[in-house]
């Protein structure tokens, strides 16, 4: 059995205008869902937050 996949919360909960929150890159159905999810589907969702991180922080990005 893996190991259960953590929250990204950080507690900086702004959501933008496309429903992203600015501080775990989560949508705010995946938060919603997020007690609900299996770990799988809780990697999916760290799959997309990373997707969506590079994509919002290009500037950051070397």
């Amino acid at each position: 059995m893996s190991e259960e996949v953590k929250s990204p919360c950080i507690s900086v909960c702004v959501l933008n205008e496309d429903d992203v929150c600015e501080g775990c890159y989560r949508t705010a159905q995946e938060i919603t869902d997020w007690s609900q999810l299996s770990n799988e589907q809780k990697q999916l969702v760290m799959k997309h937050v990373k997707e969506r991180f590079k994509k919002l922080n290009k500037h950051l990005l070397l």
